[in-house]
């Protein structure tokens, strides 16, 4: 039977992380639970110490890569499940996830949300995304930037050091696409916390954008395509 980590990046999650968290530990089948409190200004991590089997802090906020990078190597899984803090009661649907990794279907699972309710951006940042992983691999993703994702430990091994920031997503697809992993996209139930089409909201796509322009460039830079032994 295959060891189940659930690794949460979460910042200032405080509203978010109790729900996501009851959700995962009461509905789903898994091993353990480690969050990463990336330098919450709130109680993110004292509330998640009372659900999670791990609380790791980061004395101040270093993106979410980092708080992946610190989670998964101090985890134990074979199969590591990575979700978003602000998941609440759908997190529950992340056996959907899970499944066809655990049944070697694929080496990562990445989740296709619903679509949104309301239109929120001009979608660029999704566009670079999906162009910049396309031109690179080949493959044109439906969900490029979805947080969502269940990969087998051998894929982070392999990988090594992943992006720092919101270039995270874009560069384990690359990076896992050219060392020949599968990857396979699922629909998934999910629901989180959008942002909204006001300053906050463009100023958090605009670094969204920024973050995904570097990774796209080191990606590039590192040239031709490498395979796993």
């Amino acid at each position: 039977m295959k060891k189940v980590s659930v690794i949460i990046p979460a910042y200032n999650e405080a509203e978010w992380i109790v729900p996501t968290l009851t959700a995962i530990r009461e509905q789903l089948a898994v091993e353990e639970i480690i969050v990463v409190d990336d330098g919450s200004q709130d109680a993110t991590g004292s509330l998640a110490a009372r659900l999670a089997d791990r609380v790791m802090r980061h004395p101040v906020n270093q993106g979410k890569g980092r708080a992946l990078q610190t989670g998964w190597q101090a985890s134990s899984g074979d199969v590591l499940l990575f979700l978003d803090g602000d998941l609440r009661e759908s997190a529950a649907q992340a056996g959907e996830l899970l499944a066809p990794v655990l049944a070697d279907e694929c080496d990562m699972a990445v989740a296709v949300l619903p679509p949104l309710q309301r239109k929120v951006g001009l979608g660029l940042a999704k566009g670079l995304a999906r162009q910049g992983i396309r031109a690179l691999t080949g493959y044109s993703p439906k969900a490029p930037l979805s947080g969502q994702r269940a990969l087998k430990r051998q894929v982070l091994e392999g990988i090594g050091q992943l992006e720092p920031g919101f270039g995270i997503e874009v560069g384990l697809t690359i990076t896992a696409l050219r060392a020949g992993y599968r990857m396979m996209e699922v629909p998934v139930s999910f629901t989180h916390r959008q942002t909204g089409n006001d300053f906050a909201g463009f100023r958090h796509r605009g670094k969204e954008m920024v973050a995904i322009g570097k990774a796209l460039g080191r990606k590039w830079w590192e040239g031709s395509p490498w395979r796993r032994a």
